[in-house]
């Protein structure tokens, strides 16, 4: 797990000012920080958020049970501080880039979209599957608490993008653009998960021996493009 997408030495101190990690746990070696909260992702990977064992993370994490109650005080605060941090880093990476991305022209910011997200995902795969968990398992909780921050985020950021590109000439003025936000949103969440949850692919059929991810990323932004583009391409 990589702690530069994380930045815990800047969110620790403010997860512990609000009770939900303790100075026990702020005082660790970074790199102890991270095992356990790595096993924390794991294993709400692995059984879903809310069925998460206390004792299968200390497993995981090489610490005793005693050990994870000095740090997060119970098992709900354990997972209120892994599900805090996930979205905290989630929707800040999202917020840094999205001014960027709409000063893109629209192919490439949407390119640039969802090849950005596969490869923050592939950098923070606990991170990406604690997430992905959450998502599919349909827990209320965890989708109200965990997925729906982050998706309300993604689903911002495409709307930064194609109202640049309204404003810059390059989609047409008259598009229903929060209907089209959210239809491109699910189309580039379809593209990008069948990369980082291979599994998913059985289902939606996205990529094949024929055809790449680079080659179905390129026909759902032409698909997207043909119908909302103005007729005169900048």
């Amino acid at each position: 797990m990589s702690e530069q997408w994380l930045a815990l030495g800047q969110l620790i101190p403010e997860l512990e000012s609000r009770g939900l990690v303790t100075r026990t746990f702020r005082r660790l070696d970074p790199d102890r920080q991270l095992a356990v909260l790595g096993a924390i992702l794991d294993e709400a990977a692995a059984r879903g958020p809310a069925s998460v064992s206390i004792k299968e993370v200390a497993r995981r994490g090489g610490v005793s049970v005693g050990a994870l109650y000095t740090y997060f005080g119970n098992r709900d605060g354990m997972l209120a501080f892994a599900t805090e941090l996930c979205v905290r880093s989630m929707t800040a990476a999202l917020d840094s880039y999205g001014p960027l991305l709409a000063g893109m022209p629209v192919r490439e910011a949407l390119r640039a979209y969802v090849v950005g997200g596969v490869a923050w995902g592939r950098a923070v795969p606990g991170l990406a599957a604690f997430f992905a968990r959450g998502a599919y398992q349909g827990d209320a909780e965890t989708l109200d608490r965990l997925v729906r921050p982050i998706a309300d985020a993604m689903r911002a950021t495409i709307g930064q993008i194609l109202t640049a590109a309204v404003d810059r000439g390059e989609v047409r003025p008259d598009i229903d653009l929060a209907a089209t936000t959210g239809i491109l949103h699910a189309l580039t969440i379809a593209v990008g998960d069948v990369q980082l949850l291979p599994y998913l692919n059985s289902y939606l059929q996205v990529l094949d021996d024929a055809v790449s991810t680079e080659r179905a990323l390129e026909a759902a932004i032409d698909l997207v493009l043909n119908g909302i583009r103005t007729s005169e391409r900048p």
